[in-house]
């Protein structure tokens, strides 16, 4: 596990650039304590920080191929890396370490880019070829692990962490209203925008190829889950299978792996599969909240860990922890992400490495993969009609969508006063409303996000107020459709509802927050639930065994059923969840006369009257937090990420 970056010019890169390279590098210590490697070529420079996991006298890179005509950085964990060794060995290769990742350099030679197509794991790498005189960057099948680009004039500078290349210098500080509009909509900016004009993630499961001669940067898609063969069988036992094996793998490791333990079924699931395999003790660690409110799990993971008889470790966080540490938690979690959670999972990774457990597994993924939110469930039928209506009656939509808004204005709203209507009535006006909502939108776009997630609806109704005319401007009309506006064939409605899923929430708010505060304390964090065979079995599944209708995780949870009692299967998500409304009123409190001549005021983005209202509207009704939260977290991520003040010393 590690942080890379590295430079790759047409031109010969002079001191300078080599120098700002390795200030990038510097700026990601946390992702990499035990030491740093370099590489250097005339119009080449790769740089990385290691944390040391597997072969840990021997595994440092850069890793070298036997002519040394191949150089690899590389961040992650190849899990089925014993497997790979032992075939490629019968091919006549010849490995120089025990490093998981130097399988990469053997498959190369063997496969060409085709490599990524035989690993199983999470990774993101740089192997520079010095006989085609190129650069390969590629990405993890479900992007678990990050790779941020920035192109300029026959150049291309990336780094594991956004604010490495911000630091370096080497990236202009300009921000993308697109992407700033798209934050406050959805909480974070959907894969692979950012906040900065020009700085992209490569996407998960993509390869870029860098030629210098001539200068071409050439990207693919190496995998799709949409395009999963379809699997028939039992569904538990399918998926119960993978588990087993993705189980196994996980554990490899050549330093103590813990856990990461909620009082929820996806990381209960993951302790039982793992706990009973791992050669050693398996720790678990959890957290907690001052005064044990309801959302306090610590007594059902304690309890699982008893059950499992796993060492139990567990943290207490109170307001003034979040409050005194606000600042520094938006630095490091590299991306302004609005998750209120964010303290409980830096502080997990915290507690893990104090305890001297540089690695740890999570349950991450679980609700993604198997319907495990409501909402989401609650779109597929609607987007099945669809789907249906524009493959075969294409032309109504045009015809339909202003009659459809002006019957659909205000009618949520009075359906929801008229308490006394009879249950027929109010069944035959809910489906009324239904139709309306399908035919309101443009034909293109999927019902998703538009009718079910709070923040993107809260958003809708509040923007006006905040923006001012000039950022408004700027913005694209119905902007923040665009990541579910879906072109062409839809294919398997299900199957591509769950990869929107993955591409949008999962990747740039969930497994971003995870990569990068586990990163913060050092630690990897593992995801078994979101293994790319997993996925295509769970997709393949669907696409012949529909499960969207029944209850929330049926499949995942008859596939453990029996690893776990049966009080923790009826147990609704938490997650590491915190008292929200206490902890959001805290932080207003403290930050708030920050954001009224702050940053996103002087910059034009933010009305002073809007910033105002809300701040009212919050104290006198109590709404709007959610919004007031998503201004302070971008508020304190400029200055803190964007403009480098030390924010936690000076307020």
């Amino acid at each position: 596990m590690c942080g890379i970056c590295g430079l790759i010019s047409q031109e010969k890169i002079p001191l300078s650039r080599v120098d700002q390279i390795r200030v990038a590098n510097q700026h990601m210590y946390h992702r990499g304590p035990d030491g740093l490697g370099e590489f250097k070529d005339k119009r080449v420079k790769l740089a990385m920080r290691r944390l040391s996991i597997i072969d840990l006298s021997g595994g440092w890179q850069p890793l070298y191929s036997e002519d040394r005509s191949l150089a690899l950085i590389a961040n992650g964990e190849i899990y089925n890396f014993v497997e790979l060794r032992s075939q490629l060995q019968a091919q006549g290769h010849v490995f120089s370490t025990g490093s998981d990742c130097e399988t990469i350099l053997h498959l190369y030679e063997e496969y060409g880019t085709d490599c990524v197509l035989h690993l199983r794991g999470m990774f993101a790498f740089a192997l520079w070829d010095g006989n085609r005189q190129r650069l390969m960057l590629a990405r993890d099948r479900m992007g678990e692990k990050p790779l941020y680009l920035y192109e300029e004039a026959n150049q291309l500078v990336f780094a594991s962490e956004m604010k490495a290349l911000l630091r370096s210098g080497l990236v202009p500080s300009e921000l993308d209203p697109v992407a700033i509009d798209l934050y406050f909509h959805y909480q974070y900016v959907p894969e692979p925008m950012t906040p900065i004009r020009g700085v992209y993630q490569l996407e998960a499961a993509h390869y870029a190829l860098v030629a210098l001669d001539p200068w071409n940067i050439e990207k693919k898609r190496y995998w799709d889950p949409e395009n999963a063969s379809p699997v028939a069988g039992n569904p538990a036992e399918c998926i119960r299978a993978e588990l087993e094996q993705v189980s196994e793998f996980i554990l490899r490791s050549d330093v103590p792996v813990g856990i990461a333990l909620s009082g929820g079924i996806d990381s209960s699931a993951v302790a039982a599969l793992t706990a009973a395999r791992y050669p050693s003790v398996m720790q678990a660690f959890s957290v907690g909240y001052t005064g044990q409110p309801q959302c306090d799990e610590r007594p059902q993971a304690k309890a699982l860990a008893e059950h499992l008889s796993i060492p139990f470790h567990d943290v207490e966080l109170s307001t003034e922890n979040l409050v005194d540490c606000f600042p520094e938690l938006l630095s490091n979690s590299d991306e302004p992400i609005a998750d209120i959670a964010a303290l409980g999972q830096y502080s997990v990774a915290s507690l893990a490495r104090e305890n001297g457990v540089p690695v740890i597994l999570s349950g991450l993924g679980g609700d993604e993969l198997f319907w495990g939110y409501p909402w989401l469930k609650e779109t597929v039928v609607p987007s099945i009609r669809k789907a249906f209506l524009r493959r075969h009656v294409p032309f109504v939509f045009p015809i339909l969508e202003p009659l459809a808004r002006c019957a659909q204005d205000g009618l949520d709203e009075r359906l929801s006063r008229r308490t006394n209507l009879p249950g027929p009535v109010r069944r035959v006006a809910r489906s009324f409303i239904d139709w309306c909502n399908l035919f309101s939108q443009p034909i293109d776009q999927m019902v998703m996000y538009d009718r079910s997630f709070y923040n993107v609806q809260d958003a809708l109704k509040r923007v006006g107020g905040l923006y001012s005319k000039q950022f408004a401007s700027s913005v694209p009309a119905r902007n923040c459709y665009e990541p579910f506006t879906i072109p062409g064939d839809w294919g398997h409605v299900p199957v591509k509802l769950c990869h929107l899923e993955f591409n949008i929430w999962l990747r740039s708010n969930c497994i971003t927050l995870g990569d990068r505060l586990s990163m913060a304390a050092s630690v990897e964090l593992r995801l078994p639930l979101l293994d790319y065979r997993l996925v295509e079995t769970v997709l393949g599944l669907r696409k012949l065994n529909g499960d969207h209708s029944l209850p929330p995780k049926a499949w995942f949870i008859e596939a453990i059923r029996d690893l776990l009692p049966s009080e923790v299967l009826s147990r609704p998500k938490r997650g590491f969840t915190p008292p929200v409304r206490q902890w959001i009123h805290a932080l207003m409190q403290r930050y708030w006369p920050e954001v009224v001549n702050g940053y996103l005021v002087s910059t034009n983005i933010l009305l002073p009257s809007g910033i105002e209202s809300l701040r009212e509207e919050c104290e006198r009704v109590g709404s709007g937090r959610h919004m007031a939260y998503k201004i302070l977290v971008m508020e304190m991520w400029f200055r803190r990420v964007l403009l480098g003040e030390r924010l936690d010393k000076r307020i």
